[in-house]
């Protein structure tokens, strides 16, 4: 029976477009072609010279990962890959063969070839499913439960539980069990305030992102709706716009649809001399629309669904009443050492 995994196409997806010509891959490229380690104990060494023991279970998931992806991944396992942009994730099957290749996925030189089979979009799937997803590890074992519901929604069936199998991760310490469960909660909660911002209305996003320029500290207030070349919000120190910096935000609240370089030009033009742009999309951006955002002669900062998620977290404390009934959260307190 083929085994099911996870892997993450880099810091928010960013690998994603080149995970899709038919790849996966992790990074660690320092260590070279992993095939050339006789043993696992040469491999650590050399991770060990090259990466550190500052977080000894950091390093222990670290190579537990590495070796996973080299030698336990088999030929026709089921593969997963998410990009949080489009909030799909990719389900394909291993072709049996790891490869050491640089230039095809980025910086990440250790690959593996994928069939896909399919997406699926993140709330097609059950509550419990999107709940078991969150883990921030590289690469990890998915349970057979979440991957039938997987395989049913690509089948056009409704989403549902089959069966109850975990295809394990292998006995952990105890210290990276509590280092991996907490950094698990952290990214099912941070997926889980994702899903919230997607579900707002457009409105509502326009709301929200006034309360998140209040909460740090400018006066923020939604255009009034009409030929505004783009600017939904508009923010400054005095709330008048006589101060700098003077933000126009501009925000597209669009599941699955990522703007481009087109979309970056018409809102740079919407901005004037003193000016500092903000342009939202929960869709993402396409690389292209990333470098005219950097080759923009006015200040001009991109924010996608995941930083939006960042900037809410960070910001929250501070929040107004409207910003924080659009997303009710609630702390939760973590013992440390």
């Amino acid at each position: 029976m083929p085994n099911n995994w996870m892997v993450r196409a880099g810091r928010g997806g960013i690998y994603s477009e080149d995970f899709a010509k038919g790849y996966v891959a992790i990074g660690w490229s320092q260590l070279g072609d992993l095939a050339a380690y006789k043993s696992d104990s040469d491999l650590r060494a050399k991770y060990l010279e090259f990466y550190g023991n500052e977080k000894p279970a950091a390093t222990a998931n670290a190579i537990a990962m590495i070796l996973k992806f080299r030698d336990q991944i088999k030929a026709d396992d089921f593969i997963v890959s998410y990009n949080p942009e489009t909030r799909n994730y990719q389900i394909g099957q291993d072709k049996g063969e790891y490869q050491h290749k640089a230039g095809v996925v980025g910086d990440y030189h250790n690959l593996r070839s994928v069939s896909w089979l399919g997406a699926v979009q993140r709330d097609s799937l059950s509550q419990k499913s999107r709940n078991s997803l969150g883990s921030t590890l590289t690469l990890f074992s998915l349970k057979q439960d979440v991957m039938n519901e997987f395989l049913a929604v690509l089948e056009g069936k409704p989403a549902g539980i089959e069966r109850q199998a975990d295809v394990g991760n292998g006995a952990l310490s105890l210290e990276n069990e509590v280092t991996q469960l907490k950094d698990e909660t952290v990214a099912q909660s941070h997926e889980l305030i994702k899903d919230k911002i997607v579900a707002l209305s457009a409105d509502e996003m326009e709301e929200l992102i006034a309360s998140i320029l209040r909460a740090m500290g400018y006066k923020a207030k939604v255009s009034p709706k009409g030929p505004d070349r783009g600017v939904d919000v508009i923010a400054s120190p005095d709330g008048l716009g006589l101060t700098q910096p003077r933000i126009k935000a501009e925000v597209k609240h669009r599941k699955g649809s990522s703007m481009g370089a087109p979309d970056i030009r018409g809102f740079i033009g919407a901005l004037r001399e003193g000016d500092s742009g903000l342009f939202i999309s929960t869709g993402g951006f396409t690389r292209e629309a990333r470098y005219e955002a950097e080759r923009a002669t006015i200040p001009l900062t991109l924010v996608d669904l995941d930083d939006l998620a960042d900037l809410i977290v960070g910001h929250y404390e501070k929040f107004d009443l409207e910003g924080r009934a659009l997303v009710p959260l609630v702390r939760i307190y973590w013992p440390v050492d």
